[in-house]
């Protein structure tokens, strides 16, 4: 889809949920939270009920990030499998990640009980199974790793309860669930509010935050807010980009992944948690439509289906990955009517599998970080609000090593998957000597942006509905990478660390948190 926006529109958020007035004056706090999506909320959230005075600062609405563009997913199986994570982490990093995990859905479902939030949350099973034709015995690697890091009620089946397809072999995993992630995050809102804590939305945070005590976040349009702690939880960081850069930033990777809403006939389709082994690997789950349909209470439910990832900024073929997604979808789920809602999303990859949570290198233990989603943003982003407030309060967390930003990346295979990762970044600054996606802005059709050499310098232009030029310098403001159109999404992406902008060249995704700058700007 796209728009003139930038962003395609997930299913979650026709759910409108509170928002409030911009920051206008200098505010003290016990905590200041950066980031108003699941990570951030859940934090404010648990430091609130423990009677902590809590600001939240967000660039844009409730939700509006990351966590509105998620499939919610809430799962203690693990996207890069039990088998690396014990590889990497060994047997007791493994324990430790299927605990935190496990704790997370927990926590999320006592939430959703003790403040009465109607998220449509449930528990249900989940099935992992490999596409056809490749060797099953992952699977029972899989299941062996699993039960060795304390999931034991996993169990081998003879195939995934698909109508219409036979998945072949595949694994159970008990105790999975999901739920509607802005209803869950307007329920949070309202009890961090009840507590005392205060939200500002449309109200960007500087990079330069200043470490304690007491620490400061100074906001774009001037007012302040002095805290105790400050914690960091914008998908990826904001702050200090060269003093994070090789703590954070060269340790992780960000990829843009692809979501289809399909409808498909309510109780078609077996109501579970699905994941298969491809590479790129696809996830799916069901989601209860609302509404009317005809007059009539609607009759169907949403087959959510994702996969086909890339490397964010390193290709413009949406369509052509949403067409090989709806194929997928449609050998296994030949139910399906027609799709309804396609959106992409973007996940931060550590090198090591497990994400960054903590205080955040040099600053502590004034400033915290939460990074590192590795696709399992709603239980890592409890983990995180888990750890943090832990953290704060003094008291210590069995998984703050596991997570701790500051660890060595210390396996052979994995330091071999980071070097690559990087110099695949590094590759990225030979776009500076080539010439430009066109010769001439007349190439540029309305609603569509492409780089233009210019002398020296690469332009990123964009032509907007009415025929409007808007050119900004194309040199991303977080490390100078140069940034790629990004067609579907109608936005400016750079494909080193993942910072993207609209076409106007406004930040909407860090690690960048300043826009681009007018051509006459660039020095």
């Amino acid at each position: 889809m796209g728009s003139d926006s930038g962003q395609s529109t997930s299913v979650w958020m026709e759910v409108e949920v509170p928002h409030f007035a911009p920051l206008s004056e200098d505010v003290r706090a016990d905590v200041c939270v950066i980031g108003a999506g699941i990570a951030g909320l859940t934090t404010a959230y648990l430091l609130g009920r423990e009677g902590k005075k809590v600001v939240v600062l967000d660039d844009g609405p409730i939700g509006g990030g990351e966590s509105g563009r998620t499939t919610a997913h809430l799962s203690n199986e693990i996207d890069d499998r039990y088998v690396e994570i014990e590889r990497i982490h060994g047997p007791k990093g493994a324990k430790l990640a299927y605990a935190s995990h496990s704790s997370a859905i927990d926590l999320i479902e006592k939430i959703v009980k003790n403040e009465r939030i109607a998220c449509d949350y449930e528990r249900l099973d989940g099935y992992l199974f490999v596409p056809p034709g490749d060797d099953t015995s992952i699977l029972d690697d899989e299941l062996e790793a699993a039960k060795r890091a304390g999931f034991l009620e996993a169990e081998r089946v003879a195939r995934a309860p698909l109508v219409g397809f036979d998945s072949g072999p595949a694994l159970r995993f008990p105790g999975q669930g999901q739920f509607h992630i802005m209803k869950y995050l307007a329920g949070l809102v309202r009890a961090i509010t009840r507590d005392g804590g205060r939200i500002y939305c449309d109200t960007r945070a500087s990079d330069q935050i200043q470490n304690g005590p007491p620490a400061r976040v100074e906001t774009e349009k001037g007012p302040t807010v002095t805290a105790d702690q400050v914690v960091v939880a914008t998908n990826s960081p904001i702050n200090d980009r060269w003093a994070d850069l090789f703590a954070i930033h060269m340790r992780q990777s960000a990829y843009r992944t692809f979501v289809i809403g399909a409808r498909v006939p309510r109780g078609s389709v077996t109501k579970a948690l699905y994941w298969d082994t491809g590479d790129p690997y696809h996830y799916v789950r069901l989601q209860e439509a609302s509404g009317q349909d005809s007059g009539q209470e609607a009759a169907h439910d949403l087959l959510i289906v994702g996969g086909e990832d890339h490397k964010t900024g390193q290709a413009d073929d949406a369509d052509a990955r949403y067409v090989r997604l709806e194929a997928w979808a449609r050998e296994r789920f030949p139910m399906i009517e027609r799709v309804e809602y396609r959106w992409s999303g973007q996940v931060q990859e550590p090198a090591d599998g497990l994400g960054l949570i903590g205080p955040n290198p040099g600053d502590a233990p004034y400033i915290y970080i939460a990074t590192g989603d590795s696709g399992m943003g709603m239980t890592h982003s409890t983990i995180a609000g888990m750890m943090i407030t832990d953290s704060i309060m003094g008291r210590k967390n069995p998984w703050a090593t596991l997570y701790d930003p500051a660890r060595r990346i210390g396996k052979l295979g994995t330091l071999r998957d980071l070097v690559g990762e990087n110099v695949n970044v590094a590759a990225q600054f030979v776009e500076y000597v080539t010439s430009g996606d066109v010769e001439s802005v007349e190439q540029i059709a309305p609603g569509e942006g492409a780089l233009l050499r210019r002398g020296l310098s690469k332009v990123a232009v964009y032509r907007d509905n009415n025929g409007t030029l808007h050119e900004r310098s194309a040199v991303c403001t977080h490390l100078g990478c140069l940034v790629a159109w990004n067609s579907e999404e109608k936005s400016w992406d750079c494909p080193c660390h993942g910072s993207r902008f609209d076409p106007y060249g406004r930040v909407i995704d860090g690690p960048a948190n300043m826009d681009l700058p007018p051509v006459e700007e660039e020095k």
